[in-house]
């Protein structure tokens, strides 16, 4: 507050005689001929001073807060008549209102046209008094080579520079022959930084001067330009002066506004660190330039200070700054109100201000919070503020203008949403404070600087005060580097949550809204320590092999006298969900083999699993293993579930630190589907043991002796538990098969031994092993290897699995697999409650299977949309063989092609696919190609016969193609001839001899990591192998996060089915620092312009608001209606817009050769001119936008293609 008595402005004019508003008897009406925050600033003053306040805006402004605070406000113009901008420069117009409603006095605020002579002189002519210096004293101190030649003329020093406007290029190029580079082209009537650029280069100075020029024409109405040299690493100090119209002249001292970015201010503080001598020659210039030119009112004297405390006149300002409340802070005057009070008549003697009078107390430092992504060359964003906090406190100001909940951040104005000021004693406690009051905001729904701010005022040179300068910014990359971004888990999570209430379900397959409408609770242990649901176990098997190696764990294994178990209900027992991958694409994508694959972890959630976690490391902690990780569990993680499988496995991991995890390797493929090269299974093994992962189901699909030797070698390598297994089909106990054999069998155990396995598992994945062949294979295997582990995995979709496990056991089986009761049997694993009871010594008590089975029963309800109705049990598959994990989704499968009615025929038809394979053992991927395969034969009518006479002419599966062409490996019996032969011929290829991945060239991990990092930013190791592995969709998965967050946290009901209005649940993420109360509160009607709804809800009791596509609507949109397409962020052919803004210009046309840099559009926003440049070189295949065209971010301006192919 000013330090003398403000009177209220009571005084008659002939403004008041005309038909005024009239809030205030007899009171004065003060116009804000602006908008946003200095709008408000001048309301608020106006309101001090007992003024009715009015207020104009533009259309695009009409829900603006400067708009609604006034008194009366006033549209000026409308979209047809009037531009964004042009609405607040439109000088008849505004003093036609002002006239018209009785104004008094007009504050031009600063920007627009606060520097206009023409504007002041027509107001004055009005008849009504400007909040400024006369229209004269703006010419000459408004334009900057006038104001250089008062300077000269003083004896004030100034910056070498043209001795007035600089009217063309060529000019330009004689400045720069005469003083060298660099050089700085401003605007003459501007200032805010625009129309203003940095020459470096003479071969940029064309289109620099060009950009300058029409910059200051569209945000000033001139385009008159002049040159200065460049002071290297100057700092830019400002005096505050006030000067009242008897001469009288003071200054509020000086700020320090060297922390710039594009020549415009970041951050200001004041005083400076100037040595009092350098500081009182600055002040007595500044005073001696305003007397000498007449100034009246407010104005700020600008210098650049050098390293040598020499100080250079650059301009003067003839309007109040945005800064001005640095000042206002350490010298209580109230800049705003004295100038209104000066522009009425005022002395600056009445209003108690005299330089005597002036002292400054304490510092201020003042940060602009602006809507601008650092991380993006403080690129402008636009859009909705969904949610926003402000601090508070002692020595806390906040000036603020379009910044509150639900607000619409405009792409045609300034970027400003608030300002913050703090005071202290000292410069460090004002610096210590910002830093509390940044860190106390919150703003989402736009990118904003703040924690790039915090970043800034953390910096070493910012700290020590006094040693930045005006390039500090761009001199000091650090200040990009490892700052933390803005935390957008609130409005990510909106997000997901508006997709499902406006769009349905996100989870392809998903059918319905889960059964269980409550959460699942976690049920009691009898006899386990009261906090067993939380706390886990730390004793059990995994300590033996942690301590004492993987062939001392062996050893205890077998020297133990009963049976161990392996649960698998974690990974292999949701065969009662299935899996939907885009079935028209079954056929042909090669990275969609596993669509068939059921499995639990494939669609439960690690938030689900982590739950129960706890309690299974004590209700199991005498197992041997529990199932948790696999190639499904790998993919649909990523595809669906959109969870790193990485941060899965070591979240388990530490929830369950006492036994061991098993996982399945799919030998050379990993967890992939096709070959890698043998480093990236290497690297694969070594990285999951690191995560955690202790044993490793090493298998093939087709038993192929190479593929497992390379997975049982990094398995050794890596220091895992290798456990070889053979996948088995046949029937042994039938003596009269040449096949599948007991002495195949014992073969290749042989084999497999000789290579220092550990454990040999057999695998029957379709259930197949009968209680005798159990007997016969088991007991075959323990008479010759008496020292050898043996594990058996089934599935009981026969009914006999119970049966083959007893049987097993009598035979010297060591481990079985088992799921808990609820989710076993059918086409998942026997009972575990059932083989508990039936077996002695298993570690297991009943109660402990009870226990997990309750919980997982109501997981099954949660998960309900995904449960797929089958029989009992079905023991045709003893004649189709089909493995358990294929039977529900083939089912299912044929219904979604339209093949339903035809089940039965599918699975005759599986039989003879098989038969046509060789008669193969199944297991993904094999199993993939013999289901494509009966499809095939079924959707075709064919037979077995006509397969093998019209092989040459039929369009097969791509699956099936390359397991004949031999990218699975080579089948036991080899491939059945002629069927191989005319396949390949008729498709022009070449066999696949030997193993498919022992010619693979490595790829190059550290190109994939850089690669990704350009795209996602950060970017770890684990990273690097998933997209080695699943580059698309890995590439799927990390995009999904960039638009969703990780929403693994979000409990499964909201995952899966959308809020009810009033509905609320509190999420826990280790993004958030404490948990949010989330609360649905209402979904808008149908924007038909935009095609969105707006979805509202409070986090913590804060109202959010964000905006979501309705994809029905684009069913109904109206003709009217604009969606434009978007550029593609990893297609390096596409120009996206960085920002939204408008099309000032299109550089290109379609057909034209571009070079990479060459400019493409030019776009405005913000009053800011950006050049959009090509990204590569390349012909120009298609412009997206012309100009007039106001676009968004991202939205693709033009498409470029090279050689015909698009990038």
């Amino acid at each position: 507050m000013p330090t003398g008595k403000i009177a209220s402005v009571t005084s008659t004019s002939r403004a008041q005689s005309q038909t005024g508003i009239g809030r205030k008897s007899g009171a004065l009406t003060l116009m804000a001929a602006n908008r946003g925050e200095i709008a408000l600033r001048i309301l608020r003053a106006g309101r001090e001073l007992n003024m009715n306040c009015v207020a104009i805006y533009s259309y695009e402004d009409r829900l603006s807060m400067h708009r609604t605070r006034a008194d009366k406000a006033y549209q000026i113009g409308s979209p047809e008549t009037h531009t964004p901008v042009g609405a607040y420069l439109a000088i008849d117009d505004i003093i036609a209102v002002a006239v018209k409603r009785g104004v008094a006095v007009i504050h031009p605020g600063y920007g627009f046209l606060s520097e206009n002579a023409t504007f002041a002189r027509k107001v004055t002519e009005a008849g009504i008094a400007f909040v400024g210096p006369n229209a004269q004293t703006i010419e000459e101190c408004g334009d900057k080579t006038k104001a250089r030649a008062v300077a000269i003329a003083a004896g004030v020093p100034v910056v070498p520079g043209s001795d007035g406007p600089v009217p063309t290029v060529e000019a330009a190029k004689e400045f720069v022959a005469r003083h060298g580079l660099p050089i700085i082209i401003k605007a003459a009537n501007g200032g805010g930084g625009r129309g203003m650029r940095v020459v470096r280069d003479i071969n940029e100075l064309p289109s620099l001067f060009e950009r300058a020029r029409s910059e200051s024409l569209s945000a000033f109405g001139d385009d008159t330009l002049f040159i200065e040299k460049l002071v290297e690493r100057p700092r830019h100090i400002e005096v505050q002066i006030l000067a009242d119209s008897y001469g009288n002249v003071i200054h509020l001292f000086e700020r320090d506004c060297s922390v710039q970015r594009r020549h415009q201010k970041v951050v200001e503080y004041g005083p400076s660190f100037l040595p009092p001598a350098a500081r009182q020659r600055l002040l007595d210039d500044a005073v001696k330039l305003a007397k000498s030119v007449g100034y009246v009112n407010a104005g700020t004297v600008e210098f650049l200070v050098d390293k040598n405390n020499t100080h250079y006149f650059i301009e003067i300002n003839p309007r109040v700054q945005v800064e001005h409340c640095v000042t206002e802070e350490i010298t209580g005057v109230d800049i705003v109100a004295s100038q209104i009070q000066i522009a009425l008549g005022k002395s600056l003697f009445e209003l108690g201000l005299t330089q005597e009078s002036i002292v400054m107390r304490g510092f201020a430092i003042q940060c602009r919070i602006t809507a601008e992504d650092p991380a993006q060359n403080f690129q402008p964003d636009s859009g909705r503020i969904s949610m926003y906090r402000s601090p508070g406190g002692n020595g806390v100001r906040l000036d603020g203008g379009p910044a509150y909940a639900g607000a619409i951040v405009s792409p045609h104005y300034d970027s400003l949403l608030v300002k913050c000021i703090t005071v202290g004693r000292d410069y460090d406690a004002a610096r210590r404070k910002m830093l509390a009051a940044l860190f106390e905001f919150r703003i989402r729904g736009v990118k904003n600087n703040i924690d790039w701010l915090m970043k800034l005022l953390q910096h070493e040179t910012f700290v020590k005060g006094g040693t930045v300068w005006t390039t500090f910014i761009d001199d000091t990359p650090e200040l990009f580097t490892d700052f933390d971004i803005e935390q957008k888990c609130g409005s990510q999570l909106m997000r997901y949550l508006g997709e499902i209430i406006v769009n349905g379900p996100q989870v392809p397959g998903q059918n319905g809204f889960p059964e269980l409408k409550n959460e699942a609770v976690v049920v009691e242990l009898p006899g386990a320590p009261e906090n067993a649901t939380t706390v886990p176990c730390l004793t059990g098997w995994r300590t033996i092999l942690e301590n004492e190696g993987p062939e001392a764990f062996c050893k205890a294994v077998r020297a133990h006298s009963g049976v161990l178990l392996t649960d698998t209900t974690w990974l292999t027992t949701l065969f009662f969900f299935i899996t939907f991958i885009e079935m028209l694409n079954l056929f042909s994508s090669p990275q969609r083999r596993d669509a068939h694959q059921s499995i639990l972890a494939t669609r439960v959630r690690t938030i689900d699993i982590a739950k129960i976690a706890p309690l299974t490391s004590h209700a199991l902690q005498n197992c041997f293993s529990l199932e948790s990780w696999g190639g499904a569990t790998f993919d649909v993680s990523l595809r669906f579930l959109k969870e790193c499988p990485w941060d899965r496995l070591a979240t388990l991991r530490r929830l369950v630190p006492n036994i061991p995890f098993q996982m399945l390797l799919r030998g050379a493929n990993a967890v992939g589907y096709t070959a890698y090269p043998d480093h990236i299974v290497y690297d694969f093994c070594e990285t999951a043991v690191q995560h955690g992962m202790d044993i490793f189901r090493v298998f093939d699909s087709l038993n192929y002796l190479d593929n497992l030797k390379l997975g049982i070698d990094a398995v050794k390598k890596a220091g895992g538990v290798v456990e070889a297994a053979i996948s088995y089909t046949g029937d042994v106990s039938d003596l009269t098969k040449k096949r599948y054999n007991l002495a195949y069998y014992l073969d290749l155990t042989d084999k497999l031994v000789s290579d220092g396995i550990h454990i040999l598992c057999i695998k029957d994945m379709a259930g197949l092993l009968k209680p005798k062949a159990a007997k016969m294979l088991i007991g075959a295997i323990r008479a010759k290897y008496p020292d050898l582990v043996l594990h058996l995995h089934t599935h009981d979709t026969a009914g006999t699995g119970l049966a083959t496990y007893i049987a097993a056991v009598e035979a010297g089986v060591d481990v079985v697999d088992c799921a808990v009761d609820s989710m076993s049997g059918q086409t998942s694993q026997p009972s575990m409650g059932a083989f508990v009871g039936s077996v002695d010594n298993t570690g297991v008590s009943s109660d402990a299977v009870q226990s997990l089975s309750a919980y997982w029963e109501q997981i099954r309800l949660l998960y309900s949309p995904f449960e797929s109705p089958m029989p009992p049990s079905d023991s045709s598959i003893y004649y189709t063989e089909m493995p358990g994990g294929q039977y529900t989704n083939l089912q299912f499968q044929s219904r979604q092609l339209g093949l339903g009615k035809q089940w039965a025929s599918i699975k005759i038809a599986y039989a003879a696919a098989n038969r046509l394979c060789g008669g193969i053992t199944k297991v993904t991927p094999s199993s993939k190609v013999v289901g494509d395969f009966a499809q095939f034969m079924v959707a075709q009518n064919l037979t077995e016969e006509q397969v093998i006479e019209r092989a040459d002419k039929l369009n097969f599966p791509q699956s099936v193609v390359e397991y004949f062409q031999g990218y699975l490996g080579q089948p036991p019996y080899g491939f059945p001839e002629p069927l191989r032969s005319r396949i390949l011929a008729a498709k022009g290829l070449e066999p696949v001899n030997g193993r498919p991945g022992a010619s693979m060239a490595p790829i190059n991990l550290d190109d994939l990591k850089t690669s990704l990092k350009e795209k996602f930013g950060e970017i770890r190791h684990v990273d690097v192998l998933s997209a080695a592995m699943y580059p698309k969709v890995f590439e799927e998965y990390r995009s999904a996060i960039e638009l969703f967050g990780h929403i693994e946290s979000i409990p499964t009901q909201y995952f899966l089915r959308p809020m009810v209005i009033g509905e609320e649940f509190t999420y826990y993420s280790e993004e958030s620092h404490n948990p949010m109360i989330v609360k649905f509160v209402a979904v808008g009607p149908l924007d038909e312009l935009t095609l969105r709804r707006d979805v509202f809800f409070t986090i913590d009791g804060e109202a959010r608001v964000i905006d979501i596509p309705d994809k029905d609507g684009e069913h109904s949109a109206k003709a009217t209606s604009i969606v434009r397409p978007k550029a593609d962020p990893k297609a390096k052919g596409d120009c996206g817009a960085p920002m939204a803004g408008l099309v000032v210009d299109v550089s290109v046309k379609e057909g034209q050769t571009v070079k990479m840099g060459a400019p493409i559009a030019v776009l405005s926003a913000m009053k800011m001119e950006t050049i959009v440049s090509s990204p590569i070189d390349g012909i120009v295949e298609k412009v997206a936008v012309k100009q007039g065209d106001y676009i968004a971010a991202l939205d693709l301006i033009a498409k470029k293609t090279i050689n015909d192919k698009e990038f």
